[in-house]
């Protein structure tokens, strides 16, 4: 069975090439028949503007799926966008992307994580027992909104850790806790394996996923999706089967589509 990707981004995030038309051909080509397009949220304040799209842009990454819809009808193509949680946007997420425009689905992700007034890069920032903490209870709070349909690359602390320890057992249980009280599939993100190895004194391994985490989730009854993360067109589906097997060798459940 071809996988189905619901993690991919356009440039207008700054940071990936190719438009919605471009992800939805490669991923027919390669005979997957839906395609999940989540590029980073616009938000209206326009925080965080050199890793996502202005504001005014949103009607434009709009029409583009609504373009790619009428030139691909035999493709299923999902609106969607990633998203950082903070509670002013809620509204914003709730009733106006999920309502009135209709978006099919919002991922949560914490690329930035909330500390004492501050906000944590998530990619770098989150080697201490208090900014484990923070991120833990960050992405509880995102799940505890039943806002998003899956939590992207929950174990992005990989990052910032060389080895595991029990700061980073205390975090992942807040998390995969939280996935099972609120039905929240997490996902393993295929951009992980793309990315440059970590050298450490256990030797290489990717930056995520992260074994030891997804070991732990094995004693929750959670559902794991995969997807590539893909900022390139010619990666829509790269290392969802790498995701899948991964899962597979841990015994985790997995899932395709978080919207059935």
């Amino acid at each position: 069975m071809t996988p189905t990707n619901f993690h991919t981004h356009t440039f207008r995030c700054n940071h990936a090439t190719g438009d919605v038309i471009d992800y939805a051909k490669c991923a027919f080509e390669q005979g997957s028949l839906a395609l999940g397009i989540s590029d980073h949220v616009a938000l209206p304040d326009n925080r965080w503007p050199e890793v996502r799209m202005p504001f005014d842009q949103l009607d434009d990454y709009e029409q583009a799926i609504e373009s790619a819809r009428n030139m691909m009808p035999q493709m299923k193509i999902y609106k969607g966008m990633e998203c950082e949680y903070d509670a002013a946007y809620h509204s914003y997420f709730q009733d106006e992307l999920l309502g009135e425009r209709a978006y099919d689905y919002l991922i949560g992700a914490a690329h930035y994580a909330p500390l004492k007034g501050k906000w944590l890069f998530a990619f770098d920032k989150l080697g201490t027992a208090e900014a484990l903490l923070a991120y833990g209870k960050y992405l509880t709070l995102m799940m505890e909104t039943g806002l998003f349909a899956f939590i992207a690359h929950p174990d992005v602390f990989g990052c910032s850790n060389e080895t595991w320890n029990s700061d980073l057992t205390a975090c992942s249980r807040d998390i995969l806790g939280a996935a099972e009280a609120t039905n929240t599939p997490l996902e393993i993100n295929g951009n992980g394996f793309r990315k440059t190895m970590k050298q450490t004194k256990e030797g290489l391994r990717h930056p995520y996923p992260w074994t030891p985490f997804w070991a732990l989730a094995a004693d929750y009854k959670i559902k794991v999706i995969c997807t590539s993360d893909a900022h390139r067109p010619e990666d829509v589906l790269a290392n969802i089967d790498d995701g899948l097997a991964f899962a597979k060798k841990l015994n985790l459940e997995t899932i395709e589509n978080p919207l059935f």
